[in-house]
């Protein structure tokens, strides 16, 4: 696949199932995510893997996060909450581990964490496979942070859901880039 037609081509997924990219898949994958843009480099991206009976228990954490914030949830939301983890065979977190003492801003910082996101799904459609990225409130609470292992400082900027795409993908109309597009001269 050429750079146009990989930049041009990739959308995201509306369903996933088996298989997940390999071990070695997922180590290309991760490649082209070390070479998001990084000013500074600082290397503020954080990534945890969650597959196979990993994933049911990521849903559990996330179900058991809700509840405790809500604790008159009817039983069907939980029961859809921890199915959201099973969307794919694979959930790849992507976090920024931003040094607030930094020299670079936290923005760039967290910008970087949000380009190894994009590669990481570029990286995916390059293999043959699709991925959709979610964040909802489990990207923002600090115990399902402490459940992945990050520190309470470090931003969740999103699950990226990875498996094989479930038939074609959705027509998508993509606005002409004239709409977002003005030329500067001075």
């Amino acid at each position: 696949m050429d750079a146009k037609e990989l930049l041009l081509g990739r959308e995201s997924a509306a369903r996933l199932q088996d298989p997940a990219p390999s071990e070695a898949e997922f180590e290309t994958i991760f490649q082209s995510a070390l070479r998001a843009p990084d000013h500074g480099k600082l290397r503020p991206w954080r990534f945890v893997l969650i597959q196979g009976a990993a994933r049911e228990r990521f849903g559990e954490v996330t179900a058991s996060v809700l509840k405790a914030k809500q604790p008159d949830i009817a039983p069907d939301m939980l029961v859809r909450e921890r199915a959201k983890a099973l969307r794919a065979p694979a959930i790849v977190v992507v976090a920024a581990r931003v040094q607030a003492s930094a020299k670079i801003p936290e923005i760039e910082q967290m910008m970087s964490a949000g380009a190894a996101a994009q590669n990481i799904m570029l990286a995916s459609h390059a293999l043959g496979y699709g991925a959709m990225w979610k964040t909802g409130d489990p990207a923002y609470d600090p115990d399902v942070k402490k459940a992945l292992g990050l520190e309470p400082t470090d931003a969740i900027v999103g699950f990226i859901y990875v498996g094989t795409r479930v038939g074609p993908a959705p027509p998508s109309v993509r606005p002409a880039p004239e709409g977002f597009v003005t030329v500067w001269n001075g």
